[in-house]
């Protein structure tokens, strides 16, 4: 008898785990990028072809369980989790608990080489996707989450007092939407040969767009101290510089100062080609004269063209110039192909 009443048990668990599961409202989606490009490289004067599943392929789903309850995931090539999170909308407002994209994350651009790179390294506004927990009200979502907390200097480790805080107020109109965002982090390095010393980094982010029939023109601007180590400037090997982290000059940390802008323009001839072009520029300067300033820039034309629904070709041509960094500086032109299902 107790053994049927524990089948009875596991029976009616996993029944109602199915009609749970059932209830919930799950929409799959993917998106497959091949790129094909030719990168001529200045210094060593010579032309590469390289075709490659971009490393932001991905595979996930939206899930609605009911008015209050909400989540997602979604994985890239790796197999590497990108999203994985729940929301709760407690009716004033909403709470997001785990990975999705940060509050700070501006995406004016389409600058599809370098992985769909968007300017991003080269002036762009990009915190990355991080495990958080955020309120949102409205336009208005402020995040915390831990901060990036690099060992460097000499010191034994590190100590985190207080989680790093990211903040952004979104604003959408009929023809022009902005953004107003600021970021702050603080943790401490422990056990150099000169004592414990402070690292602290801000940022504040200045974004909007603005359209007009097929024309728009959209952009962004930030300022701060030790920027990298809160927006993830530098995105890979093909795109990286100094990227505005704090340093050290032997005795004490050094701060690194840093701007960027970026400038878009795109105009949609029809609903098969859309055309855009953008230039992006972001400099670090460590006081105390530590290094010489550190440039990057980047420009680019593109047409995008749209074959059916979800199916694009982005033939793109353009130049990343690390300037006085003495990183090479690469032409590069081809196209990325993508399938969205």
């Amino acid at each position: 008898m107790k053994k049927l009443m524990v089948l009875v048990a596991a029976l009616a668990l996993v029944a109602g785990s199915a009609m749970t599961a059932a209830a919930a409202d799950w929409n799959f989606y993917g998106s497959a990028r091949i790129a094909t490009f030719f990168t001529d490289l200045d210094q060593a004067d010579t032309t590469n072809y390289g075709e490659n599943l971009q490393g932001n392929s991905r595979i996930g789903a939206t899930v609605k369980v009911s008015d209050e309850v909400t989540g997602g995931f979604e994985y890239g090539t790796g197999v590497n989790v990108r999203k994985l999170y729940g929301e709760w909308n407690f009716g004033a407002g909403s709470l997001l608990v785990g990975q999705t994209y940060t509050p700070l994350n501006y995406f004016y651009s389409n600058q599809v080489y370098g992985t769909d790179n968007d300017m991003l390294a080269q002036g762009g506004v990009y915190s990355g996707r991080e495990g958080m927990l955020r309120l949102k009200f409205g336009g208005f979502q402020i995040a915390v989450l831990a901060p990036k907390d690099p060992v460097f200097g000499g010191a034994a480790a590190t100590e985190v007092s207080m989680p790093g805080i990211e903040a952004n107020y979104n604003l959408v109109m009929d023809n022009f939407s902005f953004n107003l965002g600021a970021g702050y982090q603080s943790y401490e390095l422990l056990g150099t040969a000169t004592g414990d010393h402070d690292v602290d980094s801000y940022v504040v982010a200045l974004g909007a767009k603005t359209g007009f029939g097929g024309f728009s023109l959209g952009g962004n601007v930030y300022i701060g101290e030790n920027v990298g180590n809160i927006m993830a400037l530098s995105l890979d090997g093909d795109n990286a510089w100094n990227d505005g982290n704090a340093d050290w000059d032997g005795t004490n940390v050094v701060d690194n100062e840093a701007m960027g802008f970026i400038l878009v323009a795109t105009f949609k001839a029809n609903d098969m080609f859309a055309f855009e072009a953008g230039y992006g520029y972001a400099e670090a300067e460590q006081m105390g004269g530590l290094l010489d300033d550190n440039e990057v820039q980047t420009y680019y034309v593109q047409s995008t063209i749209t074959l059916a629904p979800g199916v694009f070709i982005t033939p793109e041509i353009g130049v990343i110039d690390g300037e006085e960094t003495g990183s090479e500086e690469i032409t590069y032109y081809g196209a990325k192909w993508q399938i969205n299902f």
